[in-house]
């Protein structure tokens, strides 16, 4: 039951009849054949109507949920030959970014990732997936060895947003990821970045300027969180639900504003429910791209990036003079 979303109980109930029916079908050798098909029908129907028409907070929690993949899971999934490289030269290793060389469908890639961690005793070692100042440091060094050896760069991004401690912004946090910004718009190789849970402000996007933006159909990127934008709006976190409608943060909304390039389609329910299919998918998706991209020039590949971030947005600028006022 605790795989199970607040708003998914009416699939729950319906799942734990048909289990029921089974079993006693099972333990009293009576034919329920019949009334077990009528209500797989209407249990499909019913997830067709429910996953069809989630609300942008429901896909919110589908993007937090406590089962879903993390970015280590893919890699092993999706990589072949992976090796983990470690810390940033300067301070010491974050475990909450995960970097290290790989193939992907035999093409030798640097693979960056935010990693939330599994069960709680990873996740207080990996610091929740909220990135210090040296895991912005150990991807930028990854990636400067990605672009002298020609590599490709595959990110992962599934964080709330940046370590906001005292210490993270002692060491640097919003030089590190600034710089990270700059370095990544002028690398020479194909940058490709996905969104597999939250992409959560300047801490996703120390990970995120690429040639190429894909996200999971469930995941969402934003610049604060739904409670951080209602505290800041309406002084009241619990409003996190009409923030999230307004600040327009699923792969959807962001895909029609020109932000993002492909929807990853996940399993009916989200990626937890088959994240073997998941890894796939994505994997299939990676190589497309990287396959349209590998032809491109060093130069045509930077111009490929600018065109893609100035696009993003608009602006108009209005000059108000005496005279016409």
């Amino acid at each position: 039951m605790s795989n199970y979303l607040p708003f998914e109980k009416p699939i729950l109930e319906l799942r734990q009849k048909i289990d029921e029916l089974k079993a006693f079908t099972k333990e009293k050798d009576i034919d329920f054949s019949s009334e077990i098909d009528t209500l797989e029908a209407k249990a499909k129907h019913l997830e067709t109507e429910i996953y069809g028409n989630l609300t942008t907070w429901q896909k919110v929690q589908i993007a937090r949920h406590a089962s879903r993949p993390t970015s280590v899971h893919y890699i092993q999934e999706i990589f072949q030959d992976f090796i983990e490289l470690h810390g940033d030269r300067h301070h010491g290793d974050d475990s909450a970014i995960v970097g290290g060389i790989g193939k992907l469908n035999g093409i030798p890639v640097t693979v960056i990732a935010q990693e939330r961690g599994k069960d709680t005793k990873d996740k207080i070692a990996r610091n929740f997936g909220l990135p210090h100042p040296e895991g912005y440091r150990k991807a930028l060094r990854l990636m400067q060895q990605a672009n002298k050896f020609g590599r490709p760069i595959i990110t992962f991004i599934d964080t709330q947003g940046a370590h906001p401690g005292i210490e993270a912004e002692e060491r640097g946090q919003s030089e590190a990821i600034a710089r990270n910004l700059r370095e990544m718009a002028g690398f020479e190789v194909p940058i490709i970045c996905v969104v597999t849970g939250e992409g959560g402000s300047g801490g996703a996007l120390g990970i995120g300027v690429g040639n190429r933006l894909l996200m999971l159909e469930h995941a969402y990127y934003s610049v604060i969180s739904p409670e951080g934008a209602a505290a800041i709006l309406w002084r009241d976190a619990s409003k996190a639900q009409e923030a999230a409608e307004a600040l327009k943060i699923t792969a959807q909304d962001l895909q029609k504003l020109g932000i993002v390039d492909e929807i990853i389609s996940e399993p009916k329910g989200g990626a937890h429910r088959n994240s073997q299919l998941m890894a796939q998918t994505i994997e299939h998706t990676l190589c497309k791209h990287l396959t349209s991209l590998l032809p491109l020039g060093q130069s045509e590949l930077v111009e490929d990036r600018y065109q893609k971030f100035s696009k993003i947005g608009q602006f108009s600028s209005a000059a108000v003079f005496e005279g016409s006022r």
